[in-house]
């Protein structure tokens, strides 16, 4: 099939694209007024060094602006008109990325507009800062347009605070908290990518540090880089049409991408600026020290922190004992039936062939951990156990000071089976160490609190399948453990999602357990009819595993503030320079011949 390029779209991407051109008319001096040109630090809405330069036309105009420094024109530049102000302890939400250049049109009129651009100033450093504005009459460019242009000279404040200028580049995160509740030592994910010449160990390079959002100072805090991925294939600017001229502007450029964690603090309600540099090749490895600790060899690894000890099973590494260190002499545990682990799914059921879980594993799945001062990991993958047509994940997450992991499970069904059980999510202990369970029940609206101890064998306890948390606890004890629903969803390829009554239910026997009936016959009142999970089939979640001393008065109060917590991770929003490299034009590759939508534009906002 022959792969189409709207060259019309193309050529008006490069017309647009253009510098300001010579053959406009430049006028100098007064025509454009700067009322006012400064340096500033990183904060919420602009999360990066930067100038800000507010602008007097000399009457209304449709404009475009260009900016540059000692002579270097900038790409990272923002238009604002004069009566739109951002709030500077928020993040950003006006932004103009570079294929936006190609193709926005603005038919606004400016009279005071301000723009503000990516500057890395350095303290005592002196920039002579140029802008252009083309005042024009129509929003396409014209030899009619008249070119105004200013310049001024800032020098930097010596003595105020900025990182190591060894360091060339940095990357911006905004963190915003929302719900209300302070964070200390929260543990935050990034992916970054990168461009591989500014790169030559990321391990070694990256810092991250806390931009004090009262006086600007930087404080390098603990971080973490792992999964470097490279993509070093160029594009060979071959014709993306049979017999069409070889291109000029390559559609992607080779990338290095790596996920950084680091330990942040945001105060509730705010939003706060964390810079990630990079581009330092002669950088030593920063060293961190935090509680979380790793021993062992796959897939029995032991994690440790300030506040849990976990121990994986040596065969399937999914969870097989838990202790809170306040709680030395109470640790949590199975060993009742078969595999003994505490987490068991997912599993299916397909008779004749024996139920089989992923906790039933015995070391030939894959298996993958990550250690360091900010995250542990112990991931596993692979067919279920004699079960080659149903692939399931299991992946933990641990952080340092905090009493609760992360575990996301998946299920994948390669092939059709007919089985009487499709279940995930199981959680299972020994009955005698729990004395209670208690969730929120959402049809009736309240929390259930049930006394599973003297429950008879083979009871069920049922609620909604999207259960938001549940819990047990030993009311002597005082230890409880709980589950917090971060992320549940089924979904399914090859046809509809088939599932017969989905729900959550706690049992007990010998032991109790909490798990996910995704088609679950077995349980049902014609346990020996067969319900298909079909090819194509995926079901997913995310929980909270959280290990707490109960409060005296309300047993799982402690459960009801972590999960405010964790169902309301801080926002993340990365902002990033524009390289010199990326191209003023834009190619896009369309399947099919058409219109793009763009053509003969004329007017309007976009």
């Amino acid at each position: 099939m022959k792969t189409n390029v709207c060259n019309v779209l193309l050529l008006l991407m490069c017309f647009l694209c253009l510098p300001l051109p010579t053959e406009a008319k430049e006028i100098s001096g007064g025509a454009l007024k700067i009322n006012s040109l400064e340096l500033g630090y990183p904060v919420p809405s602009i999360p990066f060094y930067h100038f800000r330069a507010e602008m007097e036309l000399p009457e209304p105009s449709m404009i475009e602006v260009e900016a540059a420094v000692n002579g270097q024109p900038l790409r990272f530049v923002n238009l604002y008109r004069g009566d739109v102000v951002e709030e500077t302890d928020k993040p950003g939400y006006i932004h103009r990325p570079p294929s936006g250049y190609a193709l926005s049109q603005d038919n606004s009129l400016y009279k005071t507009p301000h723009v503000t651009a990516w500057l890395k100033w350095q303290p005592g450093a002196t920039y002579r800062i140029e802008l252009k504005v083309r005042v024009k009459k129509s929003v396409k460019p014209s030899p009619d347009d008249r070119i105004l242009s200013a310049v001024q000279t800032l020098t930097a404040p010596a003595g105020t605070p900025v990182f190591d200028p060894a360091w060339k580049a940095y990357k911006s995160v905004v963190l915003s908290e929302t719900a209300g509740i302070d964070r200390k030592n929260e543990a935050v994910e990034v992916l970054l990518p990168f461009y591989p010449d500014e790169v030559t160990d990321l391990k070694r390079e990256i810092r991250v540090v806390a931009v004090d959002p009262a006086d600007h100072r930087l404080s390098e805090v603990p971080s973490q880089v792992f999964e470097i991925r490279k993509y070093p294939v160029k594009d060979d600017l071959a014709p993306l049409e049979e017999d069409g001229p070889e291109r000029q502007i390559p559609l992607w450029m080779p990338t290095v991408t790596c996920k950084v964690a680091f330990l942040a603090d945001v105060p509730a309600k705010t939003s706060k600026v964390y810079l990630i540099y990079y581009n330092n090749a002669g950088a030593m490895a920063g060293t961190y020290q935090t509680d979380l600790r790793v021993q062992g060899e796959l897939p029995g690894l032991t994690v440790d922190n300030d506040q849990l000890n976990i121990v994986l099973h040596p065969n399937s590494g999914h969870i097989d004992q838990i202790t809170l260190k306040s709680q030395p002499d109470q640790p949590l545990y199975h060993r009742m039936e078969t595999n003994g682990a505490v987490h068991w799914n997912p599993g299916i059921y397909v008779p004749p062939r024996a139920w089989t879980h992923t906790a039933d594993w015995k070391q030939e799945q894959h298996m993958y951990s990550i250690s360091g001062p900010v995250l542990a990991t112990g991931e596993f993958w692979g067919a279920l156990r004699n079960m080659p047509e149903v692939d399931a994940s299991v992946r933990y997450e641990f952080f340092p000071g905090v009493p609760y992991f992360f575990s996301t499970t998946s299920m994948r069904i390669n092939e059709t089976v007919q089985c009487l059980a499709l279940r995930n999510a199981e959680i299972v202990f020994k009955r005698e160490l729990m004395t209670h369970a208690a969730w929120y029940d959402v049809i009736r609206d309240r929390v259930i609190t049930y006394d599973v101890l003297h429950m008879a064998d083979l009871t069920d306890l049922k609620m909604e399948a999207d259960v938001p948390w549940i819990t047990f606890y030993n009311a002597e004890t005082g230890i409880g453990f709980a589950g917090i629903n971060l992320a549940y969803a089924n979904a399914s390829l090859e046809s509809r999602l088939s599932l017969l009554n989905p729900y959550f239910y706690i049992t007990g026997g010998p032991w109790i357990y909490w798990t996910r009936a995704l088609s679950l016959s077995f349980l049902a009142s014609n346990m020996q009819q067969v319900i298909p999970a079909l090819q194509g089939s995926m079901f997913t979640e995310k929980w909270a595993y959280l290990v707490y001393r109960i409060d005296r008065e309300i047993p799982y109060k402690p459960v009801l503030a972590w999960k405010d917590r964790l169902t309301n991770p801080l926002r993340i929003q990365l902002v990033e320079e524009v390289d010199p490299r990326v191209s003023r034009t834009l190619i896009e590759v369309y399947m099919d011949e058409g219109k793009s939508g763009w053509e003969e534009r004329e007017t309007g906002n976009h």
